[in-house]
């Protein structure tokens, strides 16, 4: 009942000023790279404030995960740090379910899981992966069409990150 309502991916909502800064800045490519690269970064942006705090370190992993991107300059990466700051509200409560399908309908699932790879990387870049982290990771590797069995042996190596801060 509900599906028939659900859009693909590639008819995002307007306003989505992380699609348009990735397509300003990532000059050349086609539109299903740009569609991936958006989602990485949203999925980025997302899992940073996975603890309602967007703090410094994971702000460089994020800059650092985005410098590493083929054809993306550094005011490209400038640009796409501005809008996750400015919209990251708007890209954790809408935006994160239709990257997650962007990266489902493009991506191998190697692709999935290095990019769910980096979103525990991130989870971890303040030495504390929240509750609310594990959560959000979970969904999402669930929402990537990954298994649980996938994020448990990703997440192995952060497992003495997990808990409660005091």
């Amino acid at each position: 009942m509900f599906g028939r309502w659900s859009k693909p991916a590639s008819d995002d909502a307007a306003g989505d000023g992380l699609a348009r800064a990735v397509k300003q800045h990532l000059v050349g490519a086609d539109d299903d790279t740009r569609r991936i690269v958006t989602a990485i970064a949203g999925l980025l942006g997302g899992v940073a404030y996975a603890d309602r705090e967007y703090s410094a370190p994971e702000e460089a992993h994020v800059q650092a995960a985005l410098e590493g991107v083929q054809g993306l300059s550094a005011a490209g990466v400038a640009a796409v740090l501005a809008v996750l700051r400015s919209d990251i509200i708007l890209i954790t409560t809408v935006q994160m379910p239709r990257y997650c399908r962007a990266l489902v309908e493009l991506a191998n699932e190697e692709l999935r899981l290095r990019v769910l790879g980096m979103l525990i990387d991130l989870a971890a870049a303040d030495a504390h992966i929240s509750h609310d982290e594990v959560a959000l990771l979970r969904n999402t590797a669930t929402a990537l069409g990954l298994q649980q069995g996938d994020y448990n042996a990703l997440q192995e190596q952060h497992r003495d990150k997990l808990g409660v801060r005091e």
